[in-house]
């Protein structure tokens, strides 16, 4: 019964959002109040009743309700509770759901929290949501439906992939999708000013909350997921350029990009064309992360779905909110031109080149993501694009991008001297070069890669830390540490952003140079060298798991003779879909990880056993942390968090929509 009341609610809530995406907007058309204030209602009820057809999928998962054929194809009555929960979005319909009632979450904090905007936007934007909706709501109706039942249940189910049984992958998807929907916002609101043909300052204003929190989300999924295939797929990497990843990447490289661009809209009413620009192609991309994910037109060890009618459901969806943005983007450029003027030496040319490398960057994963389907569609042969091409064609830009980041900050806005801006910053050079030429006298006879990485780790850390004590001013230290802890949360967020770019990059250049690997057959009692460390394969014994049987290694490391650690590396196989799994032993540190992977026996006897040593590995998804951390800061400053400030000056200026 309950299950059929949630396909009901599935049902109304697309009949309330279909309602949601026409009547608020005719009603700003024509400024009738009644309309527009259906708005409110409308993106409440969505919630209401799509958190209750989420819950109501969670139950079946929990209970094992077979019933269900989203259930038995990805449950089992063995699989531990937290699986059972996250297998609830572990799968395309219950993941699509879980999308939907996200979207809702959005539409509703638009509709409770937006009571500063101007009406006739706020109507707008919750109806340019609620189409969204509509179109996401329609294809898990039509094509992905949740609630789908099976005349004749099995006894147990399918199980779910063992890959996604994991904590770190459990709550990768959610955080992804907030990301990914957050977008909408920000979509929302530019398709909302194209419709009334104004940009302003004040929209720069409502606009960044929304961007940033949507990058934050997309911050915490993509670490999230990059630890999982750090530790979960046994190869030892932390990137591998998978279209799944690249899916999520090209997003977050974009709203970053507008992110910096709503700061000029904000500050100098400039760029406006550019940033609408951006925030509708922000949402594109989320679009054709959800095709390249559930198309099944590229291959990934994550993607949830392989159905191509599915895939072309969301390339419609993708034109009709493309073709339609941009088609009205091109009616109202005209109103998007900026009269703000600028020096060519100025934190606005900063801020555009960030953006330009930002973009760029974007649409070089883009390319190297969709070519080996566009090469086989158009010309028939079937390519890969693999780590190769994206680390000699994205790296530069990023490069680019950290020699830049502590100048902007450092610059003026509208026009700047280049050499007293940069006069704070000769210590921070010197320190850089110092830091990276220590390295490569530590390293001899190694990769530069660990040297240049050194130095642009603390060009940018510390140029972060410079642009901060820049903003207390003069004086003693004592009255500059007072004026320090009263400066804007943003700007404080801001600068731990920066400097957790800072730390990843050093952790990447640091796990990439000095990384030391040993790959060997190795029988019971023997022992080996790697990176310093002895390792000792103690013994190899099978174990029974909750859904799944085991291989153990038990393997014991140790330095100069004392004992650092004792780890399990297992190879599972789990009953309901006999799939295999590595499950690699870590030893983790603040300067180093000891990683092991037990691999299948050989013959002649012996153990196929992989070992590394990964220098500041952790440091990786350490500044993925400060970065989150610094967004989660900046949007505590009340002034983003509500637009305090965009709103005193509307209705100052008794600012009315066109």
């Amino acid at each position: 019964m309950l299950n059929e009341l949630a396909q009901f609610a599935l049902i109304l809530a697309f009949v309330v959002a279909l309602v949601q995406s026409v009547i608020p907007l005719i009603g700003a058309a024509r400024r009738n109040p009644v309309w527009m204030s259906v708005a409110e209602p409308a993106a409440l009820s969505q919630v209401i009743l799509l958190g209750f057809a989420f819950v109501v999928l969670t139950r079946a998962f929990v209970l094992s309700d077979f019933s269900l054929a989203v259930v038995a194809a990805n449950s089992h009555t063995d699989k531990p509770l937290l699986y059972k929960i996250t297998g609830t979005w572990g799968n395309h319909e219950g993941s699509l759901l879980l999308w939907a009632l996200i979207l809702s979450l959005f539409g509703a904090a638009a509709a409770l929290f937006g009571g500063n905007l101007p009406p006739t936007l706020r109507a707008r934007v919750l109806a340019v949501q609620g189409s969204i909706g509509v179109a996401f709501l329609a294809f898990m109706l039509f094509t992905s439906n949740p609630f789908l039942r099976l005349t004749q249940p099995p006894l147990n189910g399918q199980g779910l992939n063992p890959l996604l049984q994991d904590p770190g992958l459990a709550f990768h998807p959610p955080f992804l999708y907030l990301g990914y929907v957050g977008l909408s916002m920000s979509f929302s609101f530019a398709v909302a000013a194209l419709i009334e043909g104004r940009v302003d300052a004040a929209w720069g204003r409502w606009v960044r909350p929304w961007t940033l929190a949507a990058w934050l989300f997309l911050t915490v999924g993509i670490a999230l997921g990059s630890w999982w295939a750090y530790y979960e797929l046994g190869w030892g990497g932390f990137w591998f350029w998978d279209p799944v990843e690249n899916a999520s990447f090209m997003p977050w490289l974009i709203s970053a990009a507008l992110l910096h661009s709503a700061i000029v809209v904000e500050k100098r009413e400039a760029l406006k064309s550019w940033t609408v620009l951006l925030a509708i192609l922000a949402f594109g991309f989320s679009i054709m992360g959800t095709f390249i994910v559930r198309s099944g037109v590229l291959t990934s060890v994550h993607a949830f779905a392989t159905d191509p009618a599915r895939g072309v459901f969301i390339l419609g969806i993708l034109a009709f909110f493309m073709g339609g943005a941009l088609t009205l983007y091109a009616l109202r450029a005209h109103a998007l031109e900026s009269r703000a003027v600028f020096s060519v030496i100025s934190r606005e040319s900063t801020l555009v080149v960030n953006n330009i490398l930002l973009a760029v960057s974007a649409f070089v994963v883009f390319f190297g993501t969709m070519w080996p389907l566009a090469a086989e569609m158009f010309f028939g042969r079937k390519l890969t694009v693999g780590p190769p091409f994206f680390d000699a064609a994205f790296t530069p830009f990023m490069v680019m991008l950290a020699l830049l980041l502590p100048v902007g900050t450092l610059l003026p806005w509208k026009r700047a001297r280049l050499r007293r801006a940069l006069r704070p910053l000769r210590g921070v050079a010197l320190l850089a070069i110092a830091g990276g030429g220590l390295v490569w006298a530590l390293q001899t006879g190694r990769t530069a890669l660990g040297p240049l990485g050194t130095a642009l780790a603390l060009w940018v850390s510390l140029g972060a830390a410079m642009d901060l004590w820049q903003r207390t001013g003069r004086g003693d230290l004592a009255g500059r540490l007072g004026r320090l802890s009263r400066l804007p949360r943003a700007d404080l967020g801001r600068v731990l952003g920066h400097g957790g770019f800072g730390i990843t990059i050093f952790g990447i250049a640091a796990m990439l140079a000095w990384t030391v690997e040993d790959i060997r057959v190795a029988r019971v009692g023997e022992s080996f060298e790697v990176g310093g460390y002895e390792i000792t394969l103690a013994g190899v014994r099978r174990e029974r798991g909750p859904n799944y049987e085991t291989v153990m290694a038990d393997m014991v490391v140790t330095r100069d003779g004392r004992p650092v650690a004792r780890l399990n590396p297992e190879k599972r196989v789990y009953d309901a879909s006999g799939m295999p799994t590595t499950e690699a032993a870590l030893d983790s540190g603040l300067l180093r990880d000891v990683y092991l992977v037990i691999g299948d026996p050989q013959q002649g006897g012996g153990w196929a056993v992989r070992s590394y040593v990964k220098p500041f590995a952790n440091w990786i998804w350490a500044g993925a942390i400060v970065m989150a951390l610094g967004g989660v800061l900046s949007l505590s400053d009340r002034r983003y968090r509500v637009a305090a400030g965009a709103g005193r000056r509307l209705r100052a200026g008794g600012v009315a929509a066109r």
